[in-house]
């Protein structure tokens, strides 16, 4: 083992081959190999690295495809959705791996939804952030407006919040980004109207009706941003139980036809309006679990939601419910 490796490396690439047969090939422990080797086992790492750095060792691995294709069939031909991406993901796996290992594999087709748009609405979620962060930069920067489509959640915004999502969007794609300079929630009408009624806001709002894509969170009255952070009273949960409310979308909390709740709280939000997202071309709903499936099926019922990144379990939840729905006969709805 006298031949060097070209470069300035101290190891031979005979040492690093024979390194590498031993682990990757006859299947040896580390601590074994470095026995072999002569070497400590700590260095073992690092020369399986020098390996793999210097072309000797290439690591090939099958294709795997992480989308459930079947299930995205059956969300476009029974749910007329547009484009779902379906993630496939280990079941037992905690909420926070489930969030990135959606976010990690809807990433790169997502980004190819986004590319070709000049204009788009983006709002808070925790899924939505996992899939932010996995965004990389493109080859070439699309110049992309990215609209805040809704105020901050609490006093403090959080790495969920779309202020937060929407910068780092803008940024990614080399876009301006449109803020939405307010809270979310607003002590009643005449706060929010005259918040919005601010030019800097009423600039968002006019960039609403130029978006072609909208990327959101789903809430639900149990589980959402808003419970999370404790901004809901009692009394705020009360009164949109006794509405029935069954999502949220931006803060906007909607019935199981999809037809926002007309409560006090509606007056009182800051965001996008469902009207407006209805008319969108493309409004995708990024989120995880089972525990969505009615709310996700009311908003596509509403025409607010035209198709979704989700994990396999939420997917087969949401066409479980669909099928259950369609057998209601109509004088029991």
């Amino acid at each position: 083992m006298r031949r060097k490796a070209e470069g300035t490396g101290r190891f031979s690439d005979e040492m690093l081959l024979m390194t590498a047969r031993l682990y990757y090939v006859d299947g040896l422990p580390q601590a074994d190999v470095a026995r072999v080797m002569r070497v400590s086992q700590p260095q073992i790492s690092r020369l399986l690295s020098l390996a793999r750095d210097r072309g000797i060792v290439r690591i090939s691995v099958a294709d795997y495809d992480p989308r459930d294709r079947e299930l995205e069939k059956l969300l476009v031909t029974e749910l007329g959705l547009n484009k779902p991406i379906v993630i496939k993901t280990i079941r037992g796996s905690k909420v926070k791996d489930l969030r990135y290992t959606v976010a990690h594999f809807a990433a790169a087709d997502v980004a190819q939804l986004v590319a070709g748009v000049h204009t788009l609405a983006i709002a808070g979620g925790r899924t939505l952030q996992d899939l932010c962060q996995q965004f990389k930069e493109p080859p070439r920067k699309a110049s992309m407006a990215v609209v805040q489509a809704m105020g901050n959640v609490g006093s403090t915004p959080s790495g969920y919040d779309a202020l937060e999502l929407g910068r780092h969007m803008a940024a990614i794609w080399g876009g301006s980004f449109f803020m939405l300079n307010t809270p979310v929630l607003l002590p009643d009408i005449r706060t929010r109207d005259a918040i919005m009624s601010l030019g800097e806001n009423q600039e968002v709002v006019r960039r609403f009706g130029k978006c072609e894509l909208a990327l959101v969170g789903m809430g639900t009255l149990q589980n959402s941003m808003f419970t999370e952070r404790g901004i809901f009273t009692d009394r705020d949960m009360k009164m949109l139980v006794q509405a029935k409310a069954v999502g949220e979308i931006c803060g906007r909390f909607f019935n199981a036809e999809g037809d926002e709740c007309d409560t006090s709280f509606r007056d009182r939000v800051a965001s996008i309006k469902l009207e407006q997202l209805q008319k969108m071309p493309q409004v995708i709903a990024v989120t995880i679990g089972s525990d969505r499936a009615a709310a996700l099926s009311a908003a596509i019922k509403g025409n607010i939601v035209k198709s979704v990144v989700i994990d396999d379990a939420g997917a087969q939840a949401l066409l479980d419910i669909n099928q259950r729905l369609s057998r209601v006969p109509v004088a029991a709805k």
